[in-house]
């Protein structure tokens, strides 16, 4: 294992995190444009719900072979392949003119930035100590957390002035500039690592090991659904049931997201000190996530009674479920090195899997219970409450299986 020294650490970290914001931004726009696309080209529920779902679906598909190629390749070389299709990704949804079009954009786009987390995870396995690997993840999740904040107030006060479409055409010019800075800042992959596995790497090896299949259902409901929150189904929650103008539910988003980039700042202070004292990722998703379904719970129950707290209830929802975000780096040390890229790939795939299923299936169960009779706000109530025992349920599922980490590393 080759570690960066400080200072090439630094700088690989910002090129990989400029990436990281951009993709980010991507990613969650979705929620703050969702009144205006609905405007424009008359979207349902379950529309939006697939338009938005669709990046993930993209995002998901390619996770698989990203992981071999990330093993076999490295992160730089694949990161910039994966950007390029990002690039084409933003020009396509500026350019389209039907739902249609917005969808084949929006998959591309998520197979564009595929990459943007797993390629730097993948090299710090190898590159970083792993009480600095824990911080870098963090850090990265900040990252990510700023992007989304971008893609909130930013975004509202740009459309009026420019447009949504020259947006897209901003962000291709935009990630086209986070390739340049990775291809002058990020090391060459060196010679793959001898497997020590008796055989070839492969994926089998990973989905068989016991904590990948603790740690799944989490990664499918709760952390998939973070992001569900977060990219889509917060903003028509406020709108639709709070009763916020679409400005409101911007300044809601953007607040959630500062909270979130606070909360990962945060977690990247404390994790190597949690860690020297003994507090590993199970013991604190095991203390700390419950806090999530009690407050997800107070949402569905006080639904519009709550007004302007609805913005607190949802940004500390969204905190609780951060223990979560934790598993994603335990994972990929319960690997060898040589496994790493399809250990956090595999992962990946679990939790933006998750992301499509909540995003479309919420949406399509609200239609569902609206055609059979419900009121909108009830509706949106039983839908949530169908996500808030899917998530309760795989919690249930972590604890049941309860085995530590370090026991089950792979040599």
């Amino acid at each position: 294992m080759s570690l960066l020294s400080r200072r090439t650490a630094i700088a690989v970290f910002l090129a990989f995190a400029l990436a990281y914001f951009f993709s980010a931004l991507v990613r969650a726009i979705t929620a703050t444009l969702a009144p205006t696309l609905t405007q424009e080209f008359a979207l349902q529920a379950r529309d939006l719900g697939l338009l938005a779902g669709g990046y993930f679906l993209g995002f998901a598909a390619i996770q698989l072979p990203l992981g071999t190629l990330l093993d076999r390749h490295g992160p730089k070389t694949v990161i910039l392949w994966f950007l390029a299709i990002a690039v084409a990704g933003c020009v396509a949804f500026a350019l389209a003119d039907s739902f249609a079009g917005l969808l084949i954009a929006r998959v591309l786009c998520g197979v564009g930035v595929s990459a943007c987390l797993m390629a730097p995870l993948t090299g710090f396995r190898r590159w970083l100590e792993p009480t600095a690997l824990l911080r870098a993840n963090s850090w990265m999740l900040m990252t990510g957390s700023l992007g989304m904040v971008a893609s909130t107030l930013p975004v509202q006060w740009l459309v009026p002035m420019v447009g949504w479409r020259p947006l897209f055409w901003a962000l291709a010019v935009l990630v086209a500039v986070s390739m340049a800075v990775i291809a002058w800042q990020v090391p060459p992959w060196s010679r793959p690592l001898a497997s020590g596995l008796g055989g070839p790497a492969s994926y089998a090896s990973v989905w068989r090991h016991p904590y990948f299949r603790r740690m799944t259902p989490l990664g499918f409901f709760v952390y998939g659904g973070l992001v569900a929150m977060q990219t889509l189904w917060a903003g028509p929650w406020m709108v639709r049931v709070a009763g916020f103008t679409p400005l409101q539910a911007a300044t809601g988003l953007f607040w959630i997201n500062l909270s979130m980039l606070g909360t990962f700042w945060t977690w990247g202070l404390v994790n190597p000190m949690l860690a020297r004292r003994g507090l590993g990722t199970d013991r604190l998703i095991a203390w700390g996530l419950p806090s999530s379904f009690l407050l997800m719970a107070i949402l569905i129950i006080a639904n519009k009674d709550l007004g302007t707290w609805t913005i607190a209830v949802f940004s500390l929802y969204c905190m609780g479920c951060s223990f979560v975000s934790l598993a994603q780096p335990a994972v990929g040390m319960a690997f060898s090195p040589v496994l790493a890229g399809r250990a956090l790939t595999a992962y990946n795939l679990v939790i933006f899997s998750g992301v499509f299923v909540v995003q479309w299936g919420i949406g399509l169960m609200i239609d569902g219970f609206r055609a059979v009779g419900l009121a909108e706000l009830a509706a949106f109530q039983a839908a949530f409450g169908v996500y808030l025992m899917c998530c309760v349920a795989s919690y249930g599922v972590f604890v049941w299986a309860g085995r530590d980490n370090l026991a089950q590393t792979t040599p």
